[in-house]
């Protein structure tokens, strides 16, 4: 059999520009690691792409012509993915498209029967790497499609749902691709090459606009020491990468087995090592010990999630009151020289200009060194898209290609989704203004902090001063708009 595993070109720029930020999938190169090494098995990763999509495609489908293409898409980038299993089908009708990822597990009910169910032979709901193994084999022979947990296949022209499968044994998972097998190649942040690893599943946590227990349950589950260690060789020696970053939802639900980790990566005394991880403000709040040992072990950036500056809206989103958490876990990481990124969420129900306003003012206060700030967003199947219709506050339901953190898909008691949207964007630029780099961003990435410092960003205040002087704010902001709306169209998809 002959695979490819495709995933989607759709970007958010929520931090750094588009074309600054090109991770590879971690997910896929995952699935394909673990097809039986009988199997031909190709990756691509479209974020490498996004120009000439569909003459890309149609050049690499000739050439291999596979028997199976997956592809992975999350609900915003699922219109792309659709248009994409068309064009295969297309090309090819003999070859079969499975689909997988967060959309395909939430919504693969309304998939099997909505119009573009005819483009889609099998989906894989939850983790795909056993379940996609054992869909290769039954297509070449030897398995049998009714017995494979997880999958979604058709039965005279019929989606048929078997039962969901129990989590994975993580240390029973191979090595994710990363070698000649992956067709698409220049991955970087910030034009310093990135791979990425995953260190454990799941989360336990309470959030209530997070779609993740879908996938995984309220679980957590680690794969062995020795295995993430495998897997950083594998980038720091095989590939020549000194930047990885962690996927995990949330690695630091144990701290005992993080300081195990990091013990175990200073050990190995890699040089130039950085690595970058999301984390929980209760858990680095919390655990001094743990943070100093993981700056040892090389952890230059850490995302926390702050999410709201208002206990309310915490409370809201079942978070709790982690104000003076957020602020400690920020001091505890710039005690030791790591960078904080802060991730912000707007658009609760009582949110009005002023409160907006605030919450920007409260990040200032915390002095995280860069925000990634989205709109609620009501996900399919979560809590918080349910209490939001309920209260009558979504205004998108379908559209999901808005559902990627930069549109409104909701109005609050107070603004309307067009209003929420404009004061998302104009408080961030009068209080957080321009981004000035932290210390920890200029000690390790002088090159680039300068080059902004002193040419991109002088040059860029110079024009927007001019945009403002002609067009005030509004105009300004409807040019922002406009770059948005053709951020991820694909013309030659259509």
């Amino acid at each position: 059999m002959k695979v490819i595993l495709i995933s989607m070109p759709d970007v958010t720029p929520i931090v750094i520009h588009e074309a600054a930020l090109h991770l590879p999938n971690h997910g896929i190169a995952s699935v394909g690691g673990n097809i039986d090494e009988e199997h031909d098995v190709y990756l691509i990763d479209l974020i490498r792409k996004r120009r000439g999509i569909k003459k890309y495609l149609t050049k690499i489908i000739g050439k291999i012509r596979p028997d199976l293409v997956g592809l992975s898409a999350m609900a915003w980038q699922y219109d792309t993915c659709v248009r994409i299993a068309r064009l295969i089908k297309e090309l090819d009708p003999g070859i079969r498209i499975v689909i997988g990822g967060y959309h395909a597990t939430l919504m693969c009910e309304e998939i099997a029967v909505a119009e573009e169910a005819k483009w889609i032979d099998f989906m894989i709901r939850g983790e795909g790497e056993e379940a996609c193994r054992r869909l290769v084999n039954a297509l070449a022979g030897p398995d049998d499609l009714a017995a494979i947990p997880s999958l979604s296949y058709k039965r005279d022209g019929v989606f048929v749902h078997n039962p969901r499968g129990e989590n994975l044994d993580l240390s029973k998972l191979k090595l994710p691709i990363r070698d000649k097998r992956r067709l698409t190649w220049g991955y970087h942040a910030l034009y310093f090459k990135m791979e990425l690893i995953e260190t454990s599943r799941g989360c336990t946590r309470s959030c209530n606009f997070c779609s993740m227990r879908h996938m995984y349950g309220r679980t957590f589950r680690t794969y062995p020491i020795s295995r993430v260690l495998e897997d950083i060789d594998d980038i720091y020696y095989r590939c020549k990468t000194r930047w990885i970053f962690i996927t995990d939802d949330n690695m630091v639900l144990n701290p005992a087995r993080v300081m195990e980790l990091c013990d175990a990566i200073i050990a190995r005394k890699y040089q130039g090592l950085n690595l970058v991880v999301q984390a929980d403000c209760v858990s680095m709040a919390t655990n001094e010990k743990m943070v100093a040992k993981m700056a040892a072990a090389g952890f230059r950036s850490i995302f926390l999630g702050i999410e709201n500056g208002s206990v309310k809206n915490l409370s809201s989103a079942g978070k709790g009151d982690i104000l003076a958490y957020s602020k400690k876990a920020v001091e505890n990481c710039h005690r030791y020289g790591m960078m904080v990124v802060g991730g912000l969420i707007f658009g609760f129900p009582d949110d009005d200009a002023e409160s907006i306003r605030e919450n920007y003012e409260f990040f200032k206060y915390l002095e995280a060194d860069a925000a990634y700030c989205q709109i609620l967003t009501p996900y399919p199947k979560t809590a918080m898209r349910e209490q939001l219709i309920a209260q009558g506050l979504v205004t998108n339901t379908t559209d999901y290609k808005k559902y990627n953190g930069l549109w409104a898909n909701v109005r609050t008691k107070h603004l309307d989704a067009e209003q929420l949207r404009y004061q998302f964007w104009y408080q961030r630029q009068v209080v957080l203004g321009w981004w000035d780099p932290p210390a920890a961003a200029k000690r390790h990435g002088l090159g680039w902090t300068s080059i902004w410092r002193f040419v991109f960003k002088p040059l860029l205040k110079l024009y927007f001063q001019r945009i403002l002087k002609k067009h005030g704010w509004e105009g300004r902001y409807q040019k922002e708009i406009a770059r948005w709306e053709k951020m991820n169209n694909f013309p030659d998809l259509t």
